[in-house]
């Protein structure tokens, strides 16, 4: 499953045409009707073979191409389907693969013209290019059958071919997402957090109606793994983080060693059990109490393999981050706000635990330091450091995604990371400044009905949650 990250998305393209027309024009120099539409189709399947792996069965005109063309685009895998109507056509092949194509996204394109090549219809090469122009007869035909089926995950636009060439693309890595989600798991690591039942989901749901496999994992698994773990191998990435980050003068060498290696075992645990998205109950004291420490370092498994790891077993901010990072391709961190300041329109956010601290283009602000926060309890290795992230600046996608009563919901927001030193110990965080009034963002996210973490990613990625969200069910919110 983790190669399939790394592919491109897979499109099954559906071109419709008349069977009536097919032969017309077989005594034209320009060719027939067939000939020319296909060179359509091969014009459109170089055009986004760069981006998009394309899977096309040759043009539909009979019923028996379209049982084809739905066998080959189940055994191809596809993650959707773009369907274009070449012309007006018989609207039986339609019918029936909106009857028994099962549930895939589909992406209904129209394509629109500067202008036609000719002017009247009064010889037969004219007539035979009014035909082919007549696609938008056919998608207005077929457009009601889609209504009527009450087909869902069907999306529709029209445009010239390279406005609908862009959004191909874009819907494509969305249907991509969708796909890899049905093949991931999820790990909890060990348990829900009963200090926050709002972040618990229920892992039925999870499987269902998101698509990941849930595994659930003791500490014992992850106490046993870390004694695997050799002085060398943890020798060898302590080194690296030293040479990589600044290192806190009050810290403790050997519970650096210990974090370490417990970082080390964490990242096995998943890469063992394939685990995409590892939701760590970082605060319960039993782990503490058996282990001695929570693990300080981000794994560089992680970013390889587009996997993520995130604290308090919140598995619907984790289903976030994991999103983001499958999307992006980038780093993700996991977020809370913790207070407002309305003289600067800001609000300052960060968390505890392991964050992805692993960006080198952001290398100047992680400094290895002590979690202080559980520096004076009795644990064995009290107070071992972990990597203190500021956050890189620049503007981000905010985003959560909760449940309620069975539904999805959905919320992204951008904001500005502020740059700045380093305030809140024991906190990865920075200071963020919202597009609109901050008071008014988190208003409408209290009147939504959320929880308090959320994911951030450079850059917008609010158009791809969109079309997630109308192929995943989720109810969204853009604020």
């Amino acid at each position: 499953m983790l190669n399939r990250k790394f592919e491109k998305p897979k499109a099954g393209l559906l071109f419709i045409a008349s069977s009536r027309f097919r032969n017309l024009g077989d005594d034209l120099p320009q060719g027939t009707y067939h000939q020319r539409k296909e060179k359509d189709v091969e014009q459109v399947i170089q055009s986004l073979s760069k981006e998009v792996d394309v899977a096309c069965p040759g043009i539909v005109y009979e019923r028996e191409d379209i049982i084809a063309a739905m066998q080959y685009f189940f055994a191809e895998k596809v993650d959707f389907i773009v369907t274009e109507y070449l012309s007006w056509a018989e609207d039986f092949t339609w019918v029936r693969f909106m009857r028994d194509m099962p549930d895939i996204p589909i992406l209904y394109v129209s394509k629109t013209r500067e202008k036609v090549c000719f002017e009247t219809t009064l010889d037969d090469n004219d007539f035979i290019e009014f035909l082919c122009a007549g696609n938008l007869v056919g998608s207005l035909e077929s457009a009601g059958s889609i209504a009527r089926t009450d087909r869902k995950n069907v999306r529709i636009i029209m445009g010239s071919r390279e406005e609908l060439n862009a959004q191909i693309c874009t819907f494509a890595k969305v249907a991509q997402v969708r796909s890899i989600l049905r093949h991931s798991v999820f790990g909890l690591l060990s348990g829900y957090n009963e200090l926050m039942w709002s972040t618990y989901i229920h892992p039925y749901d999870i499987f269902t109606k998101i698509g990941p496999e849930m595994r659930f994992i003791s500490y014992s698994v992850l106490a046993e793994e870390i004694q695997k773990v050799s002085d060398e191998d943890t020798a060898v990435y302590r080194d690296d983080l030293v040479k990589n980050y600044p290192v806190a003068e009050d810290v403790d060498d050997a519970k650096f060693f210990e974090s370490v290696r417990a970082s080390i075992a964490l990242a096995r645990i998943s890469e063992r059990m394939g685990i995409d998205m590892m939701a760590f109950n970082d605060v319960d004291h039993g782990m503490f109490e058996l282990i001695g420490l929570r693990p300080g370092f981000y794994h560089p498994y992680y970013g390889k393999n587009l996997s993520v790891l995130v604290p308090e077993a919140d598995i619907g901010a984790g289903c976030m981050t994991y999103i983001l990072k499958l999307l992006s391709k980038n780093h993700v961190n996991f977020i809370e706000p913790f207070h407002i300041e309305t003289a600067h329109n800001t609000f300052a956010a960060g968390h505890a635990g392991p964050n992805d601290h692993t960006d080198p283009a952001n290398r100047q602000n992680v400094l290895i330091a002590r979690d202080v926060r559980f520096a004076k309890t009795k644990f064995k290795y009290a107070g071992a450091p972990f990597a203190w992230c500021r956050y890189s600046p620049g503007w981000k996608t905010m985003a959560q995604l909760v449940e309620q009563d069975g539904q999805y919901k959905l919320v992204a927001t951008m904001v500005e990371c502020l740059p700045g030193k380093h305030l809140l110990a024991s906190y990865s965080h920075s200071i963020f400044r919202p597009q609109i009034p901050v008071e008014e963002l988190f208003e409408k996210i209290l009147k939504i009905g959320t929880t308090q973490h959320f994911a951030i990613v450079d850059g917008d990625y609010r158009k791809e949650l969109s079309m997630l969200s109308d192929v995943m069910g989720f109810k969204y919110f853009e604020l």
